[in-house]
């Protein structure tokens, strides 16, 4: 079999983890002839991949927030763009980060090159007229959605849906919540809430203070409160800065421990984002809260045609899991969410049969989403 040639490149960490389970199917079905090369972090770099740059860079979300590093970025979308040129792969794949991978696209759109996109960007929600750009950038979407596809077919894009990635995490879940609490010596009926304050510094900094005081006036009405609080790597010393002055039992743990931690908790409060449909799946109720710069938020407000922020609710089409965004992302409005969640089971249990409904709904028929998108992957480079 003809070694293949595959560039990745994802630019934040949910990218980096699905770019790693994608290399693991395709080594998996390739019987290991297949090359990787690209971007990406901690998790594709244990899969092999020499990223050319770290991705921390790309990893920044909103228009004023991009606006200081443009010119950083700006550098490392040329580095990329050589890269490309220079390997010639069979295949490039970019991952989420629609900004950066866009323009990567269009840089090298002169080559004969086979280009596919894993996540689609949500046309759905605002901008319904990427759909048309992405058509014309790529040869095929990989999307995490059902709904999806069509809204990209019927602009000439071919698309498969894949399935969502955290379906897979949850699925290969073998730890132990009890064990787990007992090895941090959290006793057996203490009430636990997993603390998820984003996966980007910027989040950490606008949230981790509201998310604290919510914290600490949580466990005046509700006592022997213990925080869990899963973390990557390079916000583990910033989150624990943040805790330390929490007067409670806290637990900082890495990404190994987050669906440990998950499981252990009693409810959750978290960053909106991916990590929100992590809770809903693992069973966790949560309250998801958020908020982004001023005027970025002013901007979004006149483009977002959604209701929901939390995939959970936005499947559903109804608030399951609460949502507190921007002006409402406030410690007067989370701490009673937080006490009623943790002293009404009717509302833990909605939130979990919730997850239920929705695992059934972003899971492919008969596949898994790495085995499903590395099947694609490999027909459409001719490898199968």
């Amino acid at each position: 079999m003809t070694v293949r040639t595959i560039m990745l490149v994802a630019g934040e960490p949910s990218g980096d983890v699905l770019g790693a389970r994608l290399m693991r199917a395709l080594r998996d079905q390739t019987g290991g002839d297949v090359r990787f090369v690209g971007v990406g972090g901690d998790e594709m770099a244990r899969e092999g991949l020499q990223s050319l740059f770290p991705i921390t860079i790309l990893s920044v979300m909103g228009l004023f927030e991009v606006l200081p590093r443009a010119f950083a970025i700006r550098r490392r979308l040329k580095q990329a763009e050589a890269l490309v040129r220079d390997v010639r792969p069979d295949c490039l794949i970019t991952i989420d980060s629609p900004g950066f991978n866009r323009r990567l696209a269009q840089a090298v759109q002169d080559m004969d090159l086979l280009k596919i996109h894993y996540v689609a960007p949500s046309v759905w929600a605002y901008k319904p007229k990427r759909a048309v750009t992405m058509a014309r950038l790529y040869d095929h979407l990989l999307t995490l959605l059902p709904f999806e596809p069509p809204l990209f077919e019927k602009e000439g894009l071919a698309s498969t849906f894949v399935g969502h990635p955290a379906i897979e995490a949850e699925r290969n879940y073998g730890g132990d919540p009890r064990a787990f609490r007992s090895n941090l010596g959290i006793p057996t009926h203490a009430p636990v809430i997993a603390l998820l304050c984003g996966s980007r510094m910027g989040e950490l900094r606008r949230m981790g203070p509201v998310f604290v005081d919510s914290l600490r006036r949580v466990a005046t009405r509700v006592p022997n409160t213990v925080v869990i609080a899963p973390t990557l790597p390079h916000l583990k010393p910033a989150v624990e800065e943040l805790l330390a002055p929490l007067g409670l039992p806290v637990h900082v743990v890495g990404p190994e421990g987050k669906l440990d931690a998950f499981h252990a908790a009693d409810v959750a409060l978290a960053a909106s984002g991916t990590v929100a449909l992590e809770l809903s799946l693992a069973g966790t109720p949560a309250v998801v809260a958020y908020r982004v710069n001023a005027l970025t938020a002013m901007i979004a407000k006149r483009l977002i045609k959604i209701r929901w922020a939390s995939l959970t609710n936005i499947l559903l089409d109804r608030e399951v899991v609460p949502e507190l965004i921007q002006e409402r992302c406030t410690p007067d409005q989370i701490v009673p969410l937080i006490v009623h969640l943790l002293s009404d089971s009717t509302q833990r249990d909605a939130q979990a049969e919730a997850g239920r409904l929705v695992a059934d709904m972003l899971r492919p028929q008969g596949d898994w989403p790495s085995t499903k998108a590395a099947r694609v992957v490999l027909n459409l480079t001719g490898t199968n």
